[in-house]
């Protein structure tokens, strides 16, 4: 086993920009880009491991081979061959579509796969850029309904100034959108249902309408106001703070400068390391020094009982939370 690194996926979208291949110095694109899925075991998008000798597995592949020594033996319990993050950075050139996402009880019941959960990190923002996310107040079903077909639903969702280093957690069911000029890590369970509530009237390539989902959303929505911007961060030791811990992932903020040791890295399970500054040079006992940089993704398996790190670095470490100390 190692510590691995994946090729990227790229995704063209019509609301994408630059930032992302300009943030991980790759070429530039005709197409504007989106999306980077740095770490992901969707179908048709599998992350594929760049080097050492199992260059060429998927990770799906490397978790039914591994179990337990890659995710963790909780997680494997619970997951199964199934590997339950997907991460990727995202650049809103333009705003995206206001949608929410399915719980796990619909998500499944309707599509057999699980909900999404997501917390967002903000890398950077334009000065006017906003995060919208839940209902300003409280909403009825035919209020919501009634807004949908005069288009005043934005009038109803809480608008947030965004600024690097905002964290915001986006519970299934909370309606939501990422505006303009907003470049941000998401890490969220490993699903890509969305339902479109509302995009603005635009038109794709082929100039159609983006056809919406208002029934599946409306059975989706929490119509109650809540804003989830994360304002406290616990100090979790030397460099290290906390960010979101919820049933569905674990993620922490590491900044470092020099030599720092990072013991039972994942807390018994993997450790996905998002490089977001500087460099480093990671060690695992038995595993060869791997180099990590700006806008690159590793993922440490849950055998490593600790990373030797060299370097200056800021990172996201995204993991899953042990099931005695899962929240309700």
């Amino acid at each position: 086993m190692q510590i691995y690194k994946f090729n990227t996926i790229l995704r063209p979208v019509l609301w994408g920009g630059s930032k992302v291949l300009e943030f991980k110095h790759l070429p530039a694109s005709k197409e504007p880009i989106g999306e980077s899925w740095e770490l992901s075991a969707m179908p048709g998008r599998e992350s594929v491991v760049a080097q050492g000798e199992e260059t060429g597995m998927t990770l799906s592949q490397l978790v039914r081979h591994y179990g337990a020594q890659l995710v963790g033996k909780d997680v494997n319990r619970r997951y199964g061959d199934r590997f339950p993050l997907l991460i990727k950075f995202i650049d809103a050139h333009r705003d995206l579509s206001i949608q929410v996402h399915p719980d796990d009880k619909m998500a499944r019941k309707r599509h057999g796969c699980p909900g999404k959960n997501e917390m967002w990190y903000i890398l950077s923002a334009d000065e006017h850029s906003l995060i919208r996310a839940g209902f300003n107040r409280q909403l009825s079903p035919d209020e919501f309904d009634s807004r949908m077909k005069d288009g005043s639903i934005v009038d109803v969702v809480n608008a947030t100034t965004s600024r690097p280093g905002d964290v915001f957690y986006l519970r299934a069911g909370q309606i939501h959108n990422i505006g303009a000029g907003n470049f941000l890590v998401e890490i969220q369970q490993s699903s890509d249902i969305t339902y479109r509530v509302w995009d603005y009237n635009r038109r794709d390539a082929d100039g159609n309408l983006r056809p919406l989902h208002i029934q599946e959303a409306r059975e989706a929505l929490d119509f109650s106001p809540r804003v989830d911007r994360v304002l406290e961060r616990p100090s979790l030791g030397p460099g290290m703070t906390g960010l979101v811990s919820c049933p569905e992932f674990v993620v922490r903020h590491l900044v470092f400068d020099g030599d720092y040791t990072l013991e039972n890295p994942g807390c018994h399970t993997f450790v996905a390391m998002i490089c977001i500054q500087g460099e480093a040079t990671l060690q695992a006992q038995g595993m060869k020094p791997v180099t990590v940089r700006q806008g690159e993704t590793v993922l440490v398996p849950a055998i490593a009982d600790k990373v030797e790190m060299n370097g200056a670095a800021q990172m996201l470490l995204a993991s899953m939370p042990e099931e005695e100390n899962k929240q309700p």
